[in-house]
This record gives C-alpha cells, sequence and structure tokens, in this order.
C-alpha cells in the first residue's frame, strides 16, 4: 500500500514582503481543513543578498488516525510540491538550490526584480538576465505561474503576500477550495478587504492562459514611433534643434538624452557645451562612423554628469525620491516616514566641493587639512525627513550655480578632455579601436571610493591604450575594460594586462 505523503511547499520571500503572514495562512488553511500542519523558516541576510525560507509541511488527519506524523524541518532538493517565490532572483535560487523539480513542483513566482547587492555594486552593468531567469525556471518546473506580483499588490493597495496566496489558489495544486482559501484571509482579520482584492486578481491571473508567458517580453518590444513633443522653453529647443543637425539619426537619441540629464544636472548653456564638445569631436574625425558618435554621446553625457557631493545631496533631497522611498515600504499618506542617509564624505570629495584654488589649498598638508580630515573619519546619519537634515542637503545641493568654479570640475574637465583627445588619436589609427576608448568610460562611475577606485583601473587602461599605440587591438582593449569591470579592486586587470603583455 502506497503511504500518504505530506504536501512540501517552499517560500522564498525577503523583509517586508510578508512571507511569515503567507506562511501562517497556508498553516491556518491547512488546519482548518483537516490537516496536520508544521511550518519552519530560516532567516536570510538582509537587504537582498539571501531571503528568509519558509517551509510549510501539510498532512492530512485521516491518512493517520493513530499518532501525529512527524514532518520535516527543512526543504530537500527533489522533494518540494510547490515553491513561491516573492521575485524572480529568489525563483532562480530556488532552481539554483535543486527545490524545483521537473517531474514534481509547481513554481509560482513574481517577474519583478530587486537588484541585490552584488548587482547593484558591481563595477559594469552586474544585472541577471531577467529572460534567462524565466528560461531556465521554466525548463526546471513541472509548471510555471508568473506575473508581476508587485504591480498586482500596488494596483489592489495590498501586499505581495496576498498576490502569492491567491496565485496559488488559482493553481489549483492544493485540496482546498477558493472559498476555504478567502476563508483563511477572513480569519486573519487584518487588512482583509485589500488582501482579498489581490487574491482575486491573482486567482484570475494564475487560470489564465497568459500568466504562462513572460511578462519581459511584452515589457522588451520596441515602442511604436511617437512625435516627441517640442520643448516650451526655446532654450531647450535650441539644443533639441542642433542635435537633428549635428548628429547622425543613429547617435540622435543618446545625444537628446544626453542633453536632458545635463539639462537636470546643471543647466542648459551646460548642456550646450556638451553638444559643443561633440562637434568639436566631428570637425577632428570628419569620417567619423555612426557608432562611434553614438558611443561618444552617450558616454560623454555620462562622464560630464559625474557624481559629485551637490548632486548626491540633490538626488536625496528630491520629493521624487521621498515619493519612491514611501512607495517602496508601503507606507500611507496617515503613516510618518524616517528617512535615514548614510553619508561618508572624504576629505576629498570636501576639497573638490570647493573652489578649486581653496580646495587645492585645503588639500596640502596643514593644521587646517589635519583637522578636517580628523573630522571625516567615520560616517554620518544624516536624516533627510527632519528638518535639520533636510535643510543642509538641500543647502549643499544649492550649490551646484558654483559647480563649473570647483576642484572636482577642474579635474573632471581634464580627464574628459584627455579621453577625448585619445579618442580622436585612436580613430586615426583604427576606428573600431578608438570606439572601445569611448566606451573606457564604462570605469569612471560612482561617488566617493568606488569613483577612486574606478579612476584607478580607467587610468591603468589608458596608459596601456598609450603605451601600446598602433599595436593595439581593438579586442585586447576590450579584454582590459572587462577585466576591469570585473574585479574593483583591480586584481583581474593587473592579470589580463600581464596576459597580453602590457603590464
Amino acid at each position: 500500500m502506497t503511504k500518504t505523503q505530506p504536501i512540501k511547499i517552499a517560500i522564498l520571500a525577503m523583509g517586508g514582503e510578508g512571507g511569515g503572514v503567507l506562511a501562517d495562512w497556508i498553516v491556518d488553511l491547512g488546519e482548518h481543513n483537516g490537516y496536520f500542519a508544521q511550518t519552519t523558516s530560516v532567516p536570510g541576510v538582509a537587504q537582498r543578498t539571501g531571503a528568509t525560507i519558509y517551509y510549510v509541511e501539510l498532512f492530512p488527519h485521516e491518512a493517520n488516525e493513530s499518532r501525529p506524523p512527524i514532518l520535516a524541518l527543512m526543504p530537500l532538493p527533489g522533494d518540494v510540491d510547490v515553491v513561491l517565490a516573492s521575485e524572480l532572483m529568489e525563483a532562480g535560487r530556488a532552481v539554483q538550490r535543486g527545490l524545483v523539480s521537473a517531474d514534481r513542483t509547481t513554481l509560482v513566482a513574481s517577474t519583478h526584480r530587486v537588484f541585490s547587492i552584488a548587482e547593484k555594486t558591481a563595477m559594469g552593468d552586474g544585472r541577471v538576465d531577467s529572460e534567462a531567469l524565466v528560461k531556465h525556471a521554466s525548463q526546471a518546473a513541472k509548471r510555471f505561474v508568473r506575473f508581476d506580483m508587485a504591480q498586482a499588490a500596488q494596483d489592489t493597495g495590498s501586499v505581495i503576500s496576498a498576490v502569492l496566496f491567491g496565485a496559488l489558489a488559482g493553481t489549483g495544486v492544493l485540496p482546498f477550495s477558493r472559498k476555504q482559501f478567502e476563508e483563511t484571509i477572513e480569519r486573519g482579520g487584518v487588512g482583509v478587504k485589500p488582501s482579498l482584492r489581490a487574491f482575486d486578481l491573482a486567482y484570475g491571473r494564475a487560470n489564465d492562459a497568459g500568466a504562462e508567458t513572460s511578462d519581459y517580453a511584452a515589457k522588451m518590444q520596441p515602442a511604436g514611433p511617437t512625435a516627441a513633443a517640442a520643448p516650451r522653453d526655446p532654450e531647450v529647443a535650441k539644443l533639441v534643434e542642433r542635435v537633428r543637425a549635428e548628429l547622425p539619426e543613429t547617435a540622435q537619441p543618446f545625444a537628446l538624452e544626453g542633453v536632458r540629464r545635463l539639462i537636470d544636472y546643471q543647466d542648459p548653456a551646460y548642456a550646450g557645451f556638451y553638444l559643443d564638445r561633440l562637434a568639436s569631436l566631428r570637425r577632428a574625425i570628419p569620417d567619423a562612423d555612426d557608432t562611434l558618435l553614438r558611443e561618444t554621446a552617450r558616454y560623454l553625457a555620462l562622464w560630464m554628469s559625474y557624481e559629485d557631493v551637490i548632486r548626491v545631496a540633490d538626488l536625496k533631497t528630491r520629493g521624487t525620491r521621498f515619493e519612491r522611498v514611501r512607495g517602496e515600504v508601503n507606507a500611507n499618506a496617515e503613516q510618518l516616514l524616517a528617512i535615514n542617509e548614510f553619508m561618508h564624505p572624504r576629505l576629498e570629495e570636501i576639497c573638490e566641493t570647493l573652489p578649486a584654488g581653496l580646495g587645492r589649498w585645503l588639500a596640502q598638508p596643514h593644521w587646517v587639512n589635519r583637522f578636517v580630515s580628523g573630522h571625516t573619519q567615520a560616517g554620518r546619519v544624516v536624516q533627510t525627513s527632519s528638518l535639520r537634515g533636510y535643510l543642509m542637503l538641500y543647502v549643499i545641493a544649492r550649490l551646484r550655480g558654483m559647480r563649473r568654479r570647483t576642484l572636482r570640475y577642474e579635474l573632471e574637465n581634464a580627464r574628459i578632455e584627455a579621453w577625448l583627445a585619445q579618442i580622436v588619436a585612436s580613430a586615426k589609427i583604427n576606428p573600431a579601436l578608438a570606439t572601445e576608448v569611448a566606451q573606457c568610460q564604462r570605469m569612471v562611475k560612482g561617488y566617493s571610493d568606488t569613483h577612486a577606485r574606478g579612476l584607478k583601473n580607467y587610468e591603468t587602461v589608458m596608459t596601456a591604450v598609450v603605451k601600446a599605440g598602433a599595436k593595439l587591438a581593438p579586442a585586447t582593449l576590450r579584454d582590459l575594460r572587462d577585466a576591469a569591470l570585473a574585479d574593483e579592486h583591480g586584481h583581474k586587470l593587473r592579470a589580463a594586462l600581464a596576459r597580453h603583455a602590457l603590464a
């Protein structure tokens, strides 16, 4: 006689997403409908370096009347019936751990992404390919139900745990009716109406055949051509006309975005300086191909909008940031929200925010330098939701008007001019090499220590470019750049330089 096996459910969720509530609902669902239930949890590390795994086993009473069953405390690879993942990366982790099997497991996951610490801190584009995650999960699971559950939760004013519960009910994989699921939510007594709305929406999506197709395919389809609205500001309109008149069509979208970014960063005059630089490059390289112009337009805009103390303060005091944080923590209008920003400006950042002459003086070794340095060894927390903290950063952000007189501007301007000159010099040797040089700007990014490490790698690579001269192949430079972006400490870059005999 075949022995009855428990129903085994693993839940992977991040903090604040209600994973514990979801596990409790499943336990309550089982216990009120003739099942033994047991739940355990293993906490993960905070802030997206790991998620909490909740594990639930359900066993029917009638299968063993003599004594309670012995249920497991943790899921085992290849021995899980249902996996619920609150985010696409967590679904990928479940597959990687072997919790999802093609002959048994129903995988229910949200397709939205909350980027991991490793993805955010990568020197290059460290994002995991979402389509690849979807493909592997589809192959690994017996059935894969997926849609943007974060959006569903937002649309219904609920949380993602209620959406996952509704999607679980919609799969029909558990031996309980929709009414029994809904009664479980009602017994909870907290947030019942929004939870039921979220449950209803997810139940329909899980039953919809369209839930089995990737949301990403639709999202990544290029939008049809739309007529761009003419700028109302005459100064901005002139900049737009310059882009359309002076640059090839393939480079125009990047240049227009560059203009928009630099107006937001500084002012229209600064965006005009950006176009002057592109025009100067075209004069220096009259036969430059569209690829080189497009990549230079892209990375020049990024470099000219470098992250200084003024920019950081500006971004942290914008209304859109407060709205985004409030949305992320699901705070309603009546709730008070405290936002603590960790700031650690080094002595270098302070010097570079000052007028160039004063900044160079402060950077020299003397008692004022030592005094300021002594007060910048440790970071500090600034509560931007308080009047004092907000005003402090607001005043720093208003220094934007003097940015072009600061030491940081002087330093970055010199680096940009040297980079553009190297692009021109490389184009005379090999146009493909010039494009690779343009893309080397990717190494220079971020703020404080991150910027310093990236700049060091960039300067190392540029030294190798000058040293190799006409002998340097575009593929070699690409390899050096990729090595620098793969390791912020420069170990892989040094190995690549030695491999190409450029050390």
